[in-house]
């Protein structure tokens, strides 16, 4: 079952029953090129409530509710694989008609949404990646705990572990990963955070979790013998995100944005924004 979406003023709210799921996703804007936002983790597209309205103005916005994630479909035997997640985008971009078009990652999404890229190319326009990394080129790392990496990411991708150990405690995980990932507090009111815990929370609400997470130990190079043979060709906009240059054939513009923590639409949209509107711009002028 999924759960209801917050909404926005001029945000539209739809449903579509797709590769054996039923992804939620909304839309905003009437004009110019089109952009999909893809959430990470732990998010929704409510990650995007801030960043949607300074798009819009100019761009026909899109964003997804990831299988197994706020009000998309979460039922526990589906393919929450990580080919599974790529499909799903491929397939809403037909449903919706407005291919080719620009897409953003952010987080945990970026192995999955670059999937999407290379093995559908005629959809993508140009590829935007926000504090993220892909198995194989950095991400494993972050699993690593004697070496820095994050305890969340082996518990996460220990299958049937997530949805064994979290039910009841939802609000202490949502929480806890909100004050470690953010540096700044000013993108994320407690009404935002009950939203996110309401989403993550209720039966088979951690299957999409538990989905992403377990690609990062199942991978076995699939991912960077995908990237070595069909590198992006798309211009790319990394925000944060220096190992994308390792995955693309193509223009690589780099963007910091400083002082915020790794929940950057949520945390800097303005910046986010900008930077965003003035790379589609280019790609698009272009074309």
């Amino acid at each position: 079952m999924s759960k209801s979406s917050p909404t926005l003023p001029g945000v539209t709210h739809h449903h579509a029953d797709l590769n054996g799921t039923r992804l939620h996703y909304v839309s905003a804007g009437t004009k110019g090129s089109p952009i999909l936002l893809v959430h990470g983790w732990p998010e929704t597209w409510w990650a995007f409530r801030h960043l949607i309205p300074l798009l819009a103005a100019s761009h026909r916005v899109y964003a997804v509710d990831l299988r197994g994630f706020g009000a998309s479909g979460k039922n526990a035997d589906a393919d929450y694989s990580q080919a599974a997640f790529s499909e799903d985008l491929h397939q809403l971009v037909g449903h919706l008609g407005v291919g080719p078009l620009h897409v953003l990652c952010q987080d945990i999404s970026g192995g999955l949404t670059f999937d999407f890229a290379v093995q559908h190319p005629e959809d993508v326009k140009s590829f935007t990646g926000v504090e993220t990394a892909l198995i194989g080129f950095g991400l494993e790392a972050l699993a690593d705990v004697n070496n820095g990496g994050a305890w969340h990411v082996g518990f996460l991708g220990a299958p049937g572990i997530p949805q064994l150990l979290l039910p009841g405690h939802e609000r202490d995980l949502i929480t806890w990963a909100y004050r470690v990932m953010g540096a700044t507090a000013k993108g994320v009111t407690p009404a935002d955070l009950e939203e996110f815990v309401k989403a993550y929370t209720g039966p088979d609400a951690w299957n999409g979790t538990s989905g992403l997470y377990q690609a990062v130990f199942s991978d076995k190079g699939r991912t960077k013998a995908l990237a070595s043979a069909h590198p992006l060709r798309v211009p790319v906009l990394a925000v944060n995100a220096p190992g994308l240059q390792q995955v693309a054939a193509s223009e690589v513009r780099t963007v910091p944005i400083e002082g915020v923590g790794h929940l950057v639409a949520q945390e800097a949209p303005r910046e986010l924004a900008d930077a965003l509107l003035a790379f589609m711009g280019d790609v698009d002028q272009a074309r």
